[in-house]
């Protein structure tokens, strides 16, 4: 029986999505023996805040460790949070693989008699660790409190036990795949909070001479999901702006015709610029790019590099 490990970081979250990866792989290989390894990254080992370390440099601080692992052949496939993935990939690696989405929205889990963002008082204190997510919710709620939050899903739901936070903010989708849906109070629609490209996404990467492995990961591939995610990160990757400013897309396809929204907004949410394109589906890459370009022009610029400064 043939042996494929699978890389992944070692979060109770990774492991899940991981697992479900493993999972759908083993029913296309079913005389396949796969093997799950786990590999700490540099955002495991530091603990400071994700804006610190992106102004470092440390783009792939949720990938870099994983990447040096598939490179020097320890583990043959890497699964990945798409949205913690550089725009840009390490030469000799490629994403082969990119498993139907879920929900890429975020949610609100907040104390009793705080459950939604419109009903927050004034002065409620909101957990999050996203400078996307502070910018959106001090645009629409400037009366909010937002402090910075890390740590794994367990780690921030416990926080709501403590009198420092009211509500705090996550992906939907970790609640989703860690099976804890049942404690989202509110799903934040994108029309108040525009997700994160990719958000919601999972990223199977190997090394590309690898015919191999590059077969076995692309077998539980999504055409309509890879659409989608390619117009979002086209669009990111068009305003040079890295995964750690304050930066939304979301794409949709209905009846072969892509809507992508994309917004760029000030740190402190004082200013947002919103834009949409549509086309084919089938000219996807273009659309991220063509919305970029259009943000560009409307002063988007200043914003990203406010943000990397």
């Amino acid at each position: 029986m043939r042996t494929v490990t699978v890389g992944t970081r070692g979060s109770t979250l990774a492991l899940a999505q991981t697992r479900w990866v493993v999972a759908r792989l083993k029913e296309e290989w079913p005389e396949t023996d796969f093997r799950i390894q786990t590999i700490s990254t540099g955002g495991d080992k530091n603990r400071g805040s994700l804006s610190e370390m992106a102004q470092k440099g440390d783009k792939g601080f949720w990938v870099k460790e994983i990447e040096d692992a598939l490179l020097q052949k320890r583990i043959d496939i890497a699964v990945h949070s798409l949205k913690d993935l550089p725009t840009v990939q390490p030469e000799g690696l490629e994403v082969s693989s990119i498993p139907k989405r879920v929900d890429a929205r975020d949610v609100l889990i907040g104390k009793e008699g705080m459950k939604k963002l419109a009903d927050l008082p004034k002065g409620a204190r909101i957990g999050t660790s996203s400078v996307r997510r502070k910018a959106f919710l001090m645009a629409y709620r400037p009366d909010l409190q937002v402090i910075d939050l890390r740590g794994n899903i367990d780690t921030r739901l416990g926080v709501l036990a403590t009198p420092d936070y009211d509500a705090i903010i996550l992906a939907a989708a970790g609640l989703i795949r860690t099976e804890m849906r049942n404690r989202i109070d509110e799903f934040l629609e994108p029309d108040i909070m525009l997700p994160a490209p990719g958000q919601g996404a999972l990223a199977l990467e190997t090394r590309a001479d690898d015919d191999l492995n590059v077969e076995v990961a692309y077998a539980i591939h999504d055409h309509t999901t890879d659409d989608r995610i390619t117009a979002e990160r086209e669009f990111l990757a068009g305003l040079g702006a890295g995964c750690m400013a304050p930066v939304g897309a979301h794409a949709t396809i209905k009846g072969g015709v892509l809507t992508l929204e994309g917004w760029v907004a000030a740190l402190d949410g004082t200013k947002v610029i919103r834009a949409t394109s549509i086309g084919d589906a089938g000219e996807c890459a273009d659309i991220g790019a063509e919305l970029a370009a259009d943000l560009l022009d409307r002063g988007a610029q200043a914003l990203v590099d406010a943000a990397h400064e």
